[in-house]
């Protein structure tokens, strides 16, 4: 038992090293095939072709792979070997073929053993077998063919090659066919004693021909419609900056004509206004002119009113030094309370004309301070109205301070009258002093010189008094008189100003029309207001000046010679000389020793040739 199992397990053991050493040695002898190609086995008898694997025995059979993968064999027909077509003209192509060998026992077995296993797969080889067989058929379907044709039917040239060819080629078997280059041959490589090139050359001459003829047709063409699309756009593109150059100028010909009737009528407002206002500030000039001649003309009277009561006092003092004798100490007694009464009531007129000045200053202040405040008002509102309103309102606020002025200058006359007036009234009661002083140097003179005019002094002091009286009663009628006129003036300017504001506001609300008539018939009536202002100046100034004359030539004995003008001017320039003479003797210490020597040289002369002295004098 134990034996069998021995023999057994042997046997076993024995069949496993059999079969692994069988496995081994197939797999040794097992060749493998790769794709594209086969593998052809030659054996005692047949012969045996896979595409996968077989055993090879080693000696007993031969194995051998031939290449069975897709070729190309390529044609060049280029030059004067070209391909004719059929209207003869030659092309120059380069066309490949796609062969590759029957995948199939037969096919196989019948290249190999026509050509060889090697020679099958070598491209040189294919390019030996088929070359000729390929040009042929080539030549044989390009004759076909017109040279145009191969271009527009590729797909027929290339099929009539591969039926002519045939896929069956021993074997192998032409897979497609490519046409990889297809062009006309040149002319320089053409021969022209070939007759089918001669016909190709004619044909294409005619055709190029034909067709340079159509091309430069075609260039001209588009050469014209190019130029005239550009004339038509440059036209168009012409016509349109033309529009375009008409509607700016237009537009700009309206703006500067909307410019210029803009500026006219600024221009025009403008005058408008500057004439209202110079107009107004005319007005209001030729307003303070007419304050100003009357001014002028009160100061003219009232110095020509001082004249006459200097001339009268100077008489009146003559004949006082030769009448007042005896009455020395009571003279210059009554003279110092004079005096001091005059020193008081001088106060209490520079204390009233400060305090009117006050007054005045403080008038003038309230005054200012309204102007200011309208001012401010009327700057407001020029800011918002337009140009003519606020030229209009520029124009009242020049007339309100034209009143305003005016109203000033009244205060200020008004004054000025009153000062001119105390001016007077001083240099009135200086002379007076300065005569009396006088008097009595003089009186003290003749008392030395002359005892026995004592009693006829004594009669003449009387009459002395009685003109003192008469005179200090004359200088208070002139001073009532001077504080009514300048009542007067101060009623009759503060009229005019408050005329001056009711006319303004009624100019105001005027229309341009009806402000321009009144604003002529004003001043009408002011250049008529000052002619008759500058006659009547006249009139008073020759009145208090015939006056004067008159008073102080009252007594004179005068031989007029001459018309009017001659003895006027010489009889003024006479007492103009005599006032000189007076104000250097009373001014000046040489020209008061000069008279003094003078007089008492005359006085010796007199003395020798009569005994009245203070008659001749």
């Amino acid at each position: 038992m134990s034996t069998i199992a021995i023999g057994l397990g042997v046997l076993l053991a024995l069949a496993l090293v059999i079969g692994i050493a069988a496995l081994f040695i197939v797999s040794s002898l097992f060749k493998k095939v790769e794709q594209g190609r086969a593998l052809i086995i030659s054996k005692m008898r047949r012969v045996d072709v896979t595409f996968t694997g077989a055993v090879v025995l080693p000696v007993l059979h031969k194995a051998e792979y031939m290449d069975i993968s897709v070729k190309t064999i390529e044609i060049d027909r280029v030059g004067r070997d070209g391909l004719i077509c059929r209207d003869n003209i030659r092309a120059d192509i380069r066309i490949t073929f796609f062969v590759r060998v029957n995948k199939t026992v037969e096919d196989v077995v019948k290249v190999a053993q026509a050509i060889g296993t090697a020679r099958a797969s070598d491209q040189s080889t294919l390019q030996e077998l088929f070359a000729a067989k390929f040009s042929e058929a080539l030549k044989t379907v390009g004759k076909h063919l017109d040279f145009v044709d191969l271009y527009t039917k590729r797909d027929e040239f290339r099929d009539r090659i591969i039926a002519v060819i045939g896929t069956d080629l021993n074997g192998y078997s032409l897979e497609d066919a490519a046409i990889d280059y297809l062009e006309q041959t040149p002319l320089a490589q053409l021969d022209a004693q070939n007759i089918l090139d001669a016909q190709g050359i004619r044909k294409i001459t005619e055709l190029t021909a034909v067709e340079h003829v159509r091309t430069n047709e075609f260039r001209r063409n588009e050469e014209k419609e190019i130029t005239r699309q550009n004339v038509q756009a440059r036209e168009a593109v012409l016509e349109l900056e033309r529009q375009q150059a008409d509607a700016e100028i237009r537009q700009q010909r309206e703006v500067e004509t909307m410019r210029a009737r803009e500026e006219a009528e600024i221009a025009r407002v403008q005058a408008e206004e500057r004439l209202r206002s110079q107009t107004a500030h005319l007005r209001t000039e030729e307003a303070l002119g007419i304050q100003q001649e009357n001014m002028g003309r009160e100061i003219a009277v009232a110095e020509k009113n001082r004249e006459r009561v200097i001339a009268v006092e100077a008489e009146r003092i003559e004949k006082d030094r030769l009448l007042e004798v005896t009455a020395r100490d009571r003279e210059v007694s009554l003279a110092r309370i004079a005096a001091d009464r005059e020193v008081e009531t001088e106060k209490r007129t520079v204390a009233e004309v400060v305090r009117e000045r006050i007054a005045v200053d403080k008038t003038v202040a309230e005054q200012q301070e309204q102007i200011n405040r309208l001012r401010a008002v009327e700057a407001a509102e020029r800011d918002r109205q337009a140009i003519v309103i606020r030229a209009e309102a520029e124009a009242q606020e020049h007339l309100v301070k034209d009143i305003k002025a005016a109203e000033a200058a009244e205060a200020a006359a008004k004054f000025k009258a009153k000062e001119s007036l105390t001016l007077a009234e001083a240099e009135q009661q200086a002379s007076e002093l300065q005569a009396r002083a006088k008097i009595r140097l003089a009186e003290a003179q003749q008392a030395e010189s002359a005892a026995y005019g004592l009693g006829q002094a004594q009669v003449k002091e009387r009459e002395a008094d009685a003109i003192e009286k008469v005179g200090r009663a004359e200088a208070v009628a002139l001073r009532e008189k001077a504080l009514v006129e300048a009542e007067a003036l101060r009623e009759k300017l503060k009229g005019e100003a408050e005329g001056l504001q009711e006319k303004a506001a009624a100019m105001a609300a005027l229309d341009d029309v009806t402000r321009e008539h009144e604003e002529y018939r004003l001043r009408l009536e002011m250049e008529k207001d000052i002619e008759l202002a500058k006659v009547t100046a006249h009139r008073e100034v020759a009145q208090a000046q015939a006056t004067v004359l008159a008073t102080g030539l009252e007594q004179a004995n005068i031989d007029i010679v001459g018309g009017d003008s001659i003895f006027l001017d010489r009889l003024v320039g006479s007492i103009g000389l005599g006032k000189g003479l007076d104000q250097l003797i009373g001014n000046s210490e040489v020209g008061k020793s000069a008279a003094t020597a003078l007089i008492g040289r005359l006085a010796g002369v007199n003395g020798h040739g009569s005994d009245d002295v203070p008659q001749a004098k």
